[in-house]
């Protein structure tokens, strides 16, 4: 009950901070509710900024390092903010209000390694993917997990809201739910719970230096991440897959890879 009125309270503050993004934003416009206008015509909820919505912490995709949210989707936001001609500014949202599209209400896009799927598809548009990212279940040596049967009535750890807890409902697995990965991650290393199911890019970066876990099973979902958008926001989402483009032709994209997660997503 503890942890669950944490993650509310969790909830609640990144809920408020997208609301304040949008009243900043009208207290800008002097209460009209039009975005201002880039150079390029591109329309921005706050003039000068491209404002993206992150849950933060999800190392190594979003995180905090002396002082600055870092990561791999962060580079690429840099990189998008950049040839907007706009300033990056980060809103910590919770990955609720990100994959039902809430968040866009006070956000110009959210890159938060959220997977393409039909039913966010309903309510926000995406990016081309920028990424592959299928499901892994990781595990204690010691704790007999093999694959998923085995891993029946152990204490499997999830990311509420995510594939992963939906992969782990539809495969009978009564798992622990956790707000967000740091928290998944921290019950995995302090050992009270015996594995965790999740995209291999974080699961996998998680106990890459660690021998007394490894990585049991792999599912081959088809997950693909992509950045998402208001829903029909041609002009953003033309601007945003141009930069991704432009990642993938000059190689910055595989830099950016081999930065943040080295061969562990592979």
């Amino acid at each position: 009950m503890q942890l669950k009125s944490l993650a509310q309270a969790k909830f609640a503050a990144k809920a408020a901070a997208i609301l304040a993004a949008g009243a900043l934003t009208l207290t800008a416009c002097g209460g009209s509710t039009t975005p201002a206008a880039t150079e390029g015509g591109i329309q921005l909820i706050n003039a000068g900024k491209l404002t993206v919505c992150s849950d933060v912490p999800y190392e190594p995709f979003e995180f905090q390092k002396d002082g600055k949210i870092v990561g791999f989707d962060i580079d690429i936001a840099n990189e998008v903010a950049k040839d907007l001609g706009a300033e990056l500014s980060i809103v910590d949202s919770s990955f609720e209000a990100i994959e039902t599209g809430t968040a866009l209400t006070g956000c110009d896009v959210s890159i938060s390694s959220i997977s393409i799927t039909d039913v966010r598809k309903s309510v926000m548009d995406f990016s081309n993917p920028y990424m592959d990212d299928d499901l892994t279940l990781v595990a204690t040596k010691a704790s007999g997990i093999t694959d998923i049967n085995s891993a029946k009535g152990k204490k499997v750890g999830v990311q509420q809201a995510t594939t992963g807890a939906k992969y782990a409902a539809e495969n009978g697995l009564d798992a622990q739910q956790f707000e967000d990965s740091g928290l998944l991650v921290q019950a995995l290393l302090a050992g009270t719970i015996d594995a965790a199911l999740g995209n291999q890019s974080i699961l996998a970066y998680a106990i890459k230096d660690d021998p007394k876990f490894e990585r049991v099973d792999d599912y081959a979902t088809g997950e693909k991440l992509g950045i998402s958008i208001k829903k029909g926001n041609t002009a953003m989402a033309e601007k945003v897959n141009g930069t991704l483009k432009r990642l993938t032709d000059d190689g910055s994209l595989k830099k950016f890879e081999t930065t943040w997660f080295g061969e562990t997503a592979k």
